[in-house]
């Protein structure tokens, strides 16, 4: 088979995106309404994947923003947003970067459009997230997984006598 068939063999469907999760807090209104001041964001971000069957795949995407003004919550918004995606004749050797940096990018901004409205609805102005680099923090989480094998391994503790 040449390496052409191969790549035709390759399938990727995205089945359905869906809310998993979803928390909006805006703990300090309406004095937070009355005050002015600087707002400082906080996001948190997490991926995570669960084989489903043979070629289904669950990705969540998981996104904490908290945001501050005066040094007091004025909102807080968690949303864990999710795919099922079909994944078909890739190696098996690609499908890490598939499911934690490829599906996050596709479900990215649809967390970011859940955020904003629950922002606005809150009384607050717009948020926008900006623009992940899922492919970076793939590439910085699979070399700090390498690390600490790499230290683990190192570790053989201590010598019995």
């Amino acid at each position: 088979m040449t390496e052409h068939e191969q790549q035709d063999e390759r399938q990727f469907a995205v089945h359905r995106i869906y809310t998993k999760d979803l928390s909006y807090e805006a703990p300090n209104v309406p004095e937070l309404f009355r005050q002015d001041g600087q707002s400082k964001h906080k996001i948190d971000l997490n991926t995570s994947a669960d084989k489903i069957d043979d070629e289904t795949f669950e990705v969540i995407l998981s996104v904490t923003v908290t945001t501050q003004v005066a040094d007091k919550t004025a909102w807080l918004v968690e949303v864990q947003l999710a795919g099922l995606f079909g994944v078909r004749g890739f190696p098996e050797k690609e499908l890490p970067h598939l499911l934690g940096a490829y599906c996050p990018n596709l479900l990215f901004p649809y967390v970011g459009e859940v955020v904003s409205n629950l922002v606005t609805r809150g009384g607050f102005p717009p948020f926008m997230l900006q623009p992940v680099n899922f492919d970076a923090l793939f590439a910085q989480h699979r070399q700090q997984m390498a690390e600490r094998a790499e230290r683990t391994e190192g570790d053989t503790g201590p010598t019995p006598h």
